[in-house]
């Protein structure tokens, strides 16, 4: 059966569109946020939207209309560029959560 996802692909031969780090820093309001292991981040509200997320956090999916958060590491080792694309889709609950001892 094929996939569903399959009609959000680009069409063939496009160019693929590159990633405004810029426009995804500074539209969207982000704060930087120390993650759960220490390490900051960059977080922000993403509109919303039709697409589906898995939070890492706990495994669930996320609808986008869904108020939710996006983070990514402020700094990467490979650059600014990198760094946000390796951006995630959280709760709100599972951020503010995850890897966060009680103390």
């Amino acid at each position: 059966m094929p996939s569903k996802r399959r009609s959000s692909k680009r069409p063939y031969g496009q160019p693929h569109q590159d990633l405004d780090v810029e426009r995804l820093a500074g539209s969207v309001g982000a704060r930087r946020e120390i993650g759960p292991r220490g390490e900051e981040y960059k977080v922000a509200v993403p509109r919303p939207s039709d697409r589906t997320y898995l939070c890492p956090g706990c495994s669930q999916e996320i609808d986008g209309a869904t108020q939710h958060l996006v983070a990514w590491p402020a700094d990467g080792l490979f650059g600014a560029d990198a760094a946000a694309a390796t951006r995630r889709h959280w709760h709100t609950h599972c951020w503010n959560t995850y890897g966060r001892t009680r103390g």
